[in-house]
């Protein structure tokens, strides 16, 4: 497919058997599987079956993705994208890497933090007397301008999600990157919500490091990930641990080669790289890297925030409590109902968000629960179609309600 056939998200959609098994919403666990990346793996299984498997083409599926998912979030050289497992690997090779001294601090809000992007910094905190600057959040919002207010001269770095993990809200990055930079402060970013279904440049937000999993936005499975690293920085970070591919030997050297006289680390992110990579993740990620690439992740957005908006506007005229109230430059692709913090992991507080909860689920839509709020989460596989059936079957549960 190319790109003059995209002309219609419709196409697009019929790549995803899962997007007619049902309503799916939620991306924000993981996302669905498109068909050129399911016969990417069956050919990659069926290689490792019959003995027909070349190490050598699964390094350059590897250094495709790579490259990929550099071009997706405009990195400014691939060497910039380390290989991890997932998005909390990416994280703590930063907190783990970096040279801490007691007294540094830095500054985030855990509120609204996955827990993986609040455990790293606080594990410094007991290693090496980091302070940990917390700050409230405001109304599901990261309070962007308390962040920079907690900045001082001893703040070493600064951690914010592109979008938070409950309710899902867009931060505001822009003003964060431009207090972080003017005062010396690195600015770490989780990107698990974001990249794959909203455009990312990195080089525009201004970012010094930036970690992603496949399983989300980025279509694929589970146990790969990747770490932005500005090369300005990952030249000057002595990594906590090292293995062969974190070590420059020569670009054709072979795999097992090696220089006991010398130790010269790989250029930029790549010395976080360790041994041999999750190959069928690759394989995987590479080929919906490609198809995201092909469709453009500007258009993937445009696509997911019109049907964002007219949700959360179906919602709101059905009577439900959604999350921030009107329509906004906060609503990327999630909509969230409910009362933040008003429950658990699985589970509202609230009686009756726990009820539509089933409600939608036994009708076959498919979405989540987190912290207290129904959270709907949605890709390019999405339609208008969909919404419009979930806004009715909040209509009817509305109706039955006292």
């Amino acid at each position: 497919m190319t790109q003059s056939t995209l002309k219609d998200i419709a196409q697009v959609r019929a790549l995803f058997p899962g997007a007619t098994n049902g309503i799916y919403m939620n991306v924000s666990v993981r996302g669905l599987l498109p068909n050129p990346t399911r016969e990417a793996v069956d050919r990659f299984l069926q290689h490792h079956a019959d003995g027909t498997w070349d190490k050598a083409e699964m390094f350059e599926t590897v250094e495709r993705a790579r490259t990929r998912v550099a071009q997706l979030m405009n990195a400014g050289h691939p060497d910039e994208i380390a290989i991890t497992k997932n998005a909390s690997e990416g994280l703590n090779i930063i907190a783990a890497s970096l040279s801490w001294k007691p007294g540094d601090n830095l500054v985030l809000c855990p509120a609204l933090e996955h827990p993986n992007n609040v455990y790293p910094w606080l594990n410094l905190a007991r290693r090496y007397g980091v302070e940990v600057r917390t700050v409230a959040e405001r109304e599901g919002h990261v309070p962007v301008h308390a962040l920079v207010q907690s900045i001082d001269e001893r703040t070493r770095l600064m951690t914010v999600p592109t979008v938070s993990f409950s309710p899902g809200f867009i931060t505001d990055i822009s003003p964060v990157s431009r207090a972080c930079h003017e005062r010396g402060v690195l600015l770490v970013v989780d990107a698990a919500q974001s990249v794959g279904v909203l455009h990312t440049d990195v080089q525009q937000l201004g970012v010094d490091a930036l970690a992603v999993a496949t399983q989300k936005g980025l279509l694929a499975f589970y146990g790969l990930g990747f770490l932005y690293c500005k090369r300005e920085l990952a030249d000057t970070i002595q990594p906590a641990y090292l293995a062969r591919y974190g070590v420059a030997v020569g670009r054709d050297a072979h795999e097992t080669a090696m220089h006991l006289d010398r130790l010269t680390l790989a250029q930029g992110a790549r010395r976080f790289d360790l041994g041999n990579y999750n190959y069928l993740g690759a394989t995987a990620a590479n080929a919906s890297l490609g198809l995201l690439l092909e469709i453009g992740s500007k258009r993937i957005e445009a696509h997911v925030r019109r049907l964002v908006r007219r949700l959360a506007l179906g919602l709101l005229d059905a009577g439900l409590p959604v999350v921030g109230g009107e329509v906004g430059p906060h609503l990327g692709h999630i909509v969230s109902v409910g009362h933040i913090g008003g429950g658990g992991h699985d589970s509202a507080d609230d009686p009756a968000m726990n009820d539509l909860f089933h409600h939608l689920s036994d009708r076959g839509v498919r979405f989540a629960i987190r912290r207290g709020v129904l959270r709907f989460s949605l890709h390019v596989y999405n339609s208008e179609e969909d919404v419009d059936e979930v806004i009715a079957l909040a209509r009817r549960w509305t109706a039955r309600r006292p």
